[in-house]
C-alpha cells in the first residue's frame, strides 16, 4: 500500500438478515450460531423439490422509512436496503444534506430482477384461462399490470431510490456479479474514496431471491441443498455431508468515510477497510477452479492493496457456501495463499446461520468482519460435524472464539467466476502505523 493513500475508516453499519433486523440481533444471533434457516413462508413452496430459505422475518420497511409514495416503487429488497441503510447512517452519527450530498457517493450490490408470487398468479389467471398459455393476454386491456413493476426491476432501480432517499449527489454505481456484488459495491466505494471524489460513502449490498423463479433456477441447477425436515442444518459449509447452500435475503450497508476526518469528528471506528482484490475465473458457470486459482489471484491482489503480508491475517471469513466444489476450491486457495500460516489463523462461514444472501453476502459479511474486530470475536462456523480431508483448514467450531483479531479478510466468490476479497484492520492497527 501507498503510504500517502488515503484511509478509509468503516463508521456505520446496517443489517437486515435472516437472524435478525439489525446489527445487535443479527450479531448475537451469528455469535450464538443460531440459525435462520426454516420452510419458506413468503410463497407456497410445496411443489418444489427445495422447501426451505433463509427469509427476513417480522420485517416492516415502514418503522424505518415512513415514505410511502418512495417504498410504493421498493421491491422487497429495496426495502431491505433502505431500512439498512437507515441503520447504518444512524450508527455513523453523520448523513448527506443539501450542503454535502455531492460529496457523497454510493456504491451497491444489487441483485438479480425477481418475479413475486403474486405476479405469476395474475399472469396464470389471466393468460391461462384455456389450460394453455395465451401471451395476447398479456397485452390485453383487462390484464392487471403493474405499470411500475418493470421500473422496479431494473439493476440500478434500488441505486435510485437510495440515492433519492438520502439524497446522495455525488458517486454512484450498481455492481451486478451476482454473489460478488456486495464485495466489489465495497472494493468500488475503497477505491473512490482513495481517488478523492467523495468525503463519505455509502456502500452495501442487497438480494432476495426467495421467490418462484429464483427458487426454480437454483433447483435446476442442483445448487440447493434438499434438507427439508432439517432446515437448521442444512447449510454445513466444509462439512463431508454438505449438499449444497440454503437461498437468503438480506441487505447490509456500511458508511465509509476519511479516516483522518472521522478522527476530527470523534466518530466510532470500527476498522479500516484496508484492501480490495478481484479477479475473474471464467472456469464454470457454478464451479471455481479445484485449484482455487480466481480466489488465490482475489486474496493476494488484496493483501498487496493492504500493504500486508498473508502472515499477518487473524481471521477469514470465507465464502463457504456449503456446496461440495465451492467449499473445496476456497479451501485449496486458502492453502495457496497462506501456506504454513493458515494453521495460525482461524476460518469460518456466517452461511451458516444466515444462508447465502446472494448479492447481499459481500456486503453483510464485511459488516460481519468489522463487528468480528470490534470485539475480538470470530462467529463460528455452525453445523459442522464431520471433517472433510479436502476442507482440511482450522474452523472455528462448537462455539464462536474469543482471540484479538488485527487482520481479517472476507472472500466472496460468485457464478460466473468473480470473485473479491476484502482486507480490514483494526483501528489501533492503523493509529500506530
Amino acid at each position: 500500500m501507498n503510504s500517502s493513500q488515503r484511509r478509509v475508516a468503516i463508521t456505520g453499519l446496517g443489517l437486515v438478515t435472516p437472524v435478525g433486523n439489525d446489527v445487535p440481533t443479527t450479531w448475537a444471533a451469528l455469535v450464538a450460531g443460531r440459525s435462520g434457516v426454516a420452510q419458506i413462508r413468503t410463497f407456497d413452496a410445496r411443489g418444489f423439490p427445495v422447501r426451505i430459505g433463509a427469509e427476513v422475518k417480522g420485517f416492516e420497511a415502514e418503522a424505518l422509512i415512513p415514505d410511502r409514495k418512495l417504498l410504493k416503487f421498493a421491491t422487497r429488497s429495496h426495502r431491505f436496503a433502505l431500512a439498512a441503510a437507515e441503520e447504518a447512517l444512524r450508527d455513523a452519527g453523520v448523513r448527506p444534506c443539501p450542503a454535502t450530498g455531492a460529496r457523497w457517493g454510493l456504491s451497491v450490490g444489487a441483485g438479480m430482477m425477481g418475479v413475486a408470487f403474486e405476479e405469476l398468479e395474475s399472469v396464470h389467471a389471466c393468460c391461462g384461462r384455456t389450460g394453455e398459455f395465451q401471451p395476447d393476454a398479456l397485452v390485453s386491456p383487462d390484464f392487471p399490470a403493474d405499470p411500475v413493476a418493470f421500473c422496479r426491476s431494473q439493476t440500478n432501480a434500488g441505486l435510485a431510490l437510495l440515492a433519492r432517499h438520502f439524497g446522495i449527489r455525488g458517486y454512484a454505481t450498481a455492481v451486478h456479479t451476482a454473489c460478488a456484488s456486495g464485495g466489489q459495491a465495497l472494493g468500488t466505494a475503497l477505491k473512490v474514496m482513495r481517488r478523492g471524489v467523495v468525503d463519505f460513502m455509502l456502500a452495501g449490498g442487497y438480494d432476495s431471491m426467495l421467490n418462484p423463479v429464483g427458487l426454480s433456477a437454483f433447483c435446476l441447477l442442483g445448487a440447493l441443498s434438499t434438507d427439508n425436515e432439517t432446515p437448521e442444518r442444512a447449510s454445513r459449509p466444509f462439512d463431508a455431508t454438505r449438499n449444497g447452500f440454503v437461498l437468503g435475503e438480506g441487505a447490509g450497508f456500511l458508511v465509509l468515510e476519511d479516516w483522518a476526518a472521522a478522527r476530527r469528528r470523534g466518530a466510532r471506528i470500527y476498522a479500516e477497510l484496508a484492501g480490495d482484490g478481484n479477479s475473474l475465473s471464467s472456469y464454470r458457470i457454478t464451479d471455481s477452479h479445484p485449484s482455487g486459482d480466481g480466489p488465490i489471484q482475489a486474496m493476494q491482489q488484496a493483501l498487496a492493496d493492504a500493504g500486508l503480508t498473508p502472515a499477518q491475517v487473524d481471521y477469514v471469513n470465507a465464502h463457504g457456501t456449503s456446496t461440495p466444489m465451492n467449499d473445496r476450491s476456497e479451501c485449496a486457495a486458502l492453502r495457496a495463499v497462506f501456506g504454513p500460516h493458515l494453521d495460525r489463523l482461524v476460518v469460518s462461514s456466517t452461511k451458516s446461520c444466515t444462508g447465502h444472501l446472494i448479492a447481499a453476502a459481500g456486503a453483510v459479511e464485511a459488516a460481519v468482519c468489522a463487528l468480528a474486530i470490534r470485539d475480538g470475536i470470530a462467529p463460528v462456523n455452525a453445523n459442522h460435524t464431520q471433517p472433510d480431508p479436502d476442507c482440511n483448514v482450522p474452523l472455528v467450531l462448537g462455539v464462536s472464539q474469543r482471540r484479538p483479531l488485527r487482520v481479517v479478510l472476507s472472500n466472496s466468490l460468485g457464478f460466473g467466476g468473480s470473485n473479491s476479497s476484502l482486507v480490514f484492520r483494526h483501528p489501533e492497527e492503523v493509529t500506530c502505523r
